[in-house]
C-alpha cells in the first residue's frame, strides 16, 4: 500500500479510535448514572453505537484487505461504502487536527477509491459508461457554452475539450460539462450510467465520489497551471487509462 493510500487509510483508523473513545465516554455515563430511565436511554443508544462501530470497524478491514489483495469482497461491498461515507469527514477532521493538509487527505481517498474501484473487477458494458469533466477545463475566453450541448465545441484545439469529445466517442462513452456538483449529480440521475470516469480538483472529485454512491467512480485530478477554476488541464492519457479499467474490470 502506498504512501498516499496509507495516509486516508491511517485516518480512517484514527476515527475508529476517536468513535471507541466516544464509546467509552457513553459507557462511563451509563455506568454512574442512578435514573433508571437515563440508563435504559444510554444503554440503547450504546447498543445502537457498538453495532454502528462494528460494521464499520469491518468495513475498514474490508478497504485495507480489498487493497493489500487487489479484489474485494463482495459481501463486504456495502459496508465498505458505509464505512466511507461514515468516517469520510472524520478523517478529513482529524487530519487537520493533525495539521495534514485536506488536500493531501483528499488525494489519498481518492487514490484508496481507485484502487477498490480495480479491485471489483466489475466490467461496464459500452454505452453504459460517462465521463464527466468541469467546465474550467474550457479555454475561459471560448464564447461557445458546452455545458448544456457538448457539441457546440468547434475543436479548434486552444483547450483539452477536443481530445475528451474525440476519446468519448472512440470509446462510445457519454461525455458531459458540468459546472458544479448539483449539475453532476443531475448528470448521473438522468443518464443513469454503470461506471464514471470524473474529472475535477481533490475536493470537488472527493465528494463528487461520495454522492456518486454505488456507482463505480475513476477519479483524474487535473491540474491547475493557471489556479483554481480556470483553464485547468488534464493528462489525456491518465483519463484513458481510467477508461480502460472501468470498462476492462479493473484488468
Amino acid at each position: 500500500m502506498n504512501t498516499r493510500k496509507r495516509l486516508y487509510v491511517g485516518l480512517l483508523v484514527a476515527s475508529l479510535f476517536f468513535l471507541a473513545g466516544l464509546l467509552a465516554g457513553g459507557w462511563y455515563l451509563l455506568t454512574n448514572r442512578n435514573i433508571m430511565l437515563n440508563r435504559v436511554i444510554l444503554l440503547a443508544a450504546l447498543v445502537a453505537v457498538v453495532s454502528l462501530f462494528a460494521v464499520i470497524a469491518g468495513g475498514i478491514l474490508a478497504i485495507v484487505v480489498a487493497i493489500a489483495r487487489s479484489k474485494t469482497i463482495p459481501p463486504f461491498d456495502g459496508i465498505m461504502r458505509l464505512a466511507n461515507q461514515v468516517l469520510f469527514p472524520v478523517a478529513v477532521f482529524l487530519g487537520r487536527t493533525f495539521g495534514i493538509d485536506k488536500e493531501r487527505v483528499w488525494r489519498s481517498f481518492i487514490a484508496v477509491n481507485n484502487s477498490l474501484v480495480r479491485a471489483q473487477k466489475n466490467r461496464v458494458p459500452l454505452y453504459k459508461l460517462m465521463i464527466l469533466v468541469p467546465h474550467c477545463l474550457q479555454n475561459s475566453e471560448c464564447p461557445h457554452k458546452i455545458t448544456a450541448n457538448i457539441n457546440n465545441c468547434k475543436k479548434c484545439g486552444k483547450c483539452c475539450i477536443k481530445d475528451l469529445i474525440e476519446l468519448a466517442d472512440r470509446y462510445r462513452a457519454t461525455l458531459k460539462v458540468a459546472t458544479g456538483g448539483t449539475l453532476a449529480r443531475k448528470y448521473i440521475s438522468e443518464v443513469r450510467p454503470q461506471g464514471v470516469v470524473a474529472i475535477a480538483c481533490e475536493r470537488d472529485l472527493s465528494q463528487g465520489i461520495q454522492d456518486a454512491g454505488v456507482v463505480p467512480v475513476m477519479g483524474v485530478l487535473n491540474s491547475r497551471p493557471n489556479g483554481p477554476c480556470l483553464n485547468t488541464e488534464v493528462s489525456i492519457d491518465e483519463v484513458e487509462k481510467a477508461i480502460e479499467t472501468i470498462l476492462k474490470g479493473g484488468t
